[in-house]
């Protein structure tokens, strides 16, 4: 199935452009998941524990318009498919780290409990 680009509203500014393609509670935690290797719908779901199915389709759905991540299937229907990053979708792993990193250093700020993802 091709996807269209979604439409961003304020194409003149580069920090909504970028938020509208990445920004939200999942989408840099999928890419996280896919920088580390190809998943299934399943897979990732067990990783994002906390998204709901609809969720995590739509925002997987979402990443393919904007050419971020590629569905794959592996066989013949009704085969599961595989979700994995493009190279466009690669160029944003220094990005996801940065902010990975910076987000350890603000839980470490206000306590001493951080979470690893």
């Amino acid at each position: 199935m091709a996807y269209r680009r979604r439409p961003n509203r304020i194409s003149d500014c580069p920090l909504t452009a970028a938020l509208a393609a990445i920004g939200g509670k999942w989408k840099m935690i999928i890419i996280y998941w896919l920088a580390e290797s190809p998943k299934h719908f399943l897979a990732l779901h067990r990783l994002l524990s906390s998204v709901s199915s609809k969720v995590l389709t739509e925002q997987l759905r979402e990443l393919m318009a904007d050419g971020i991540v590629e569905r794959q299937r592996t066989g013949q229907r009704p085969a599961p498919v595989v979700y994995s990053l493009t190279g466009y979708g690669r160029s944003l792993l220094p990005l996801v780290e940065s902010v990975r990193t910076w987000g350890r250093g603000h839980i470490t700020r206000f306590s001493t409990d951080a979470k690893s993802c």
